[in-house]
């Protein structure tokens, strides 16, 4: 047996699927899964930026291979592909060889959109939630030429090779600018509304999803790894619009926007699933499946919507919501036999606190200090009772399939 050959598929398979975007636990698994079907005993260890693989080979000398992770993408159809390559390495047991042969094919038919589609997405996802955000069609329209201004600017940082923390700064100072401007000319009604919109590209509904599923698999530090990432995003964000309002304010003057409009459900619904599309673009989801996730998103929406209409409550509407989106998303990844991650963070992204991010950095700025406060508490309620709704779901599903498996042992 090719022991190095092997080892060196298995990490090369996690690596890629880490590069990906996908959890620590499925990394880990993949490559515990690859090396189990040819009855080799691993241990693998994965964080968000490193990976280390060991084995032993017949005649008991270890071996061991280690891969430094760089720069997370968002790219769902890679996941896919490398998931359902493991798959058939682990049904089929090639050899060494054509294992290699398997994971170049795999290279090979990973999809991208092309930069004209790329760009449709941006313009599609800050469109559609601008709607949700209680925008007019000025702002929505507004707000998809913001999303165009993150699409180009990420584009170019990609050239450039820059740092997310940087990137994230310049792409909302550069979005929040021309949308305050907007507003100052009289052409968006609700500038708040199309500066959230366009923001909703930027917020990391993939890590801080990922994050959630890692500590429900206790893999608790890569999970604070996320959360902290997912923090610094957010402050990231708060930088680059505060700089944007501060500047706004020097050159037309303090922008106001009036209270948002409550649109009918149905439109509302039809603003998900525009904004669904957009999104599924942006994470390279490809094929009927990424409708699929758009529909998620839908129905999580009408949940939500029916919920707080009923109760009152929000953060009750937000826990009943990520609880909807994260069943479809367990349903349809078994019906389609394929990861959970696309259809969860479609689907539960209408419900991300974009809203929240942008008028807790809005009160900072302001030196509304109780405002801010009071803003920033709420936004930390959502984001935990929507940990609490998938880590809820989650674990249920993962108890109930570990006792179909000891039922059949």
């Amino acid at each position: 047996m090719d022991y190095k050959t092997l080892l060196d598929v298995a990490i090369e398979v996690g690596y890629r699927l880490a590069m990906s975007g996908a959890e620590t636990f499925r990394v880990e698994d993949t490559i515990d899964r690859i090396l189990g079907a040819y009855n080799i005993d691993s241990e693998s260890f994965a964080i968000p930026n490193y990976l280390i693989v060991s084995i032993k080979d017949s005649s008991g000398q270890p071996m061991t291979r280690m891969r430094r992770i760089g720069y997370h993408g968002n790219d769902l159809d890679a996941v896919e592909k490398y998931s359902n390559l493991s798959r058939i390495i682990c049904s089929q047991k090639p050899d060494a060889q054509t294992a290699i042969s398997l994971l170049k094919d795999a290279d090979n038919s990973k999809h991208q959109y092309h930069n004209a589609i790329y760009l449709l997405g941006n313009f599609l996802g800050a469109l559609g939630f601008a709607i949700l955000f209680g925008g007019t069609a000025y702002d929505c329209l507004c707000s998809g030429f913001c999303g165009l201004i993150i699409g180009i600017v990420n584009m170019f940082m990609d050239r450039l090779k820059a740092n997310q923390f940087f990137r994230i700064i310049t792409s909302a100072f550069l979005m929040a600018v021309p949308a305050y401007f907007l507003g100052a000319a009289g052409i968006a009604d609700n500038t708040d509304a199309v500066i959230i919109g366009a923001l909703m590209i930027l917020v990391p509904g993939l890590i801080f999803t990922n994050a959630m599923r890692d500590i429900i698999y206790g893999d608790t530090n890569s999970g604070i790894n996320r959360i902290v990432h997912v923090f610094l995003i957010a402050v990231a964000i708060a930088l680059g619009t505060g700089a944007a309002w501060s500047l706004a304010c020097i050159l037309w003057g303090t922008p106001t926007s009036p209270a948002p409009i409550d649109h009918a459900l149905w439109l509302e619904c039809i603003a998900c699933m525009i904004g669904g599309i957009g999104f599924f673009i942006l994470f390279n989801i490809h094929g009927r499946g990424g409708f699929l996730c758009a529909l998620g998103g839908v129905l999580t929406w009408i949940v939500y919507s029916l919920v707080l209409q009923f109760s009152g409550d929000d953060i009750l509407a937000y826990f009943f919501a990520t609880a909807t989106a994260s069943v479809y998303a367990e349903v349809m990844a078994r019906l389609r036999k394929c990861p959970t991650t696309p259809y969860l963070v479609i689907s539960a992204f209408p419900l991300i606190p974009g809203a929240g991010i942008y008028y807790t950095m809005n009160y900072a700025v302001r030196g509304d200090m109780q405002s801010f406060v009071t803003q920033g508490m709420h936004t930390i309620s959502i984001a935990g009772v929507m940990a609490v709704g998938i880590l809820l779901v989650s674990t249920i599903t993962r108890f109930f399939t570990h006792a179909g498996k000891d039922k059949r042992l």
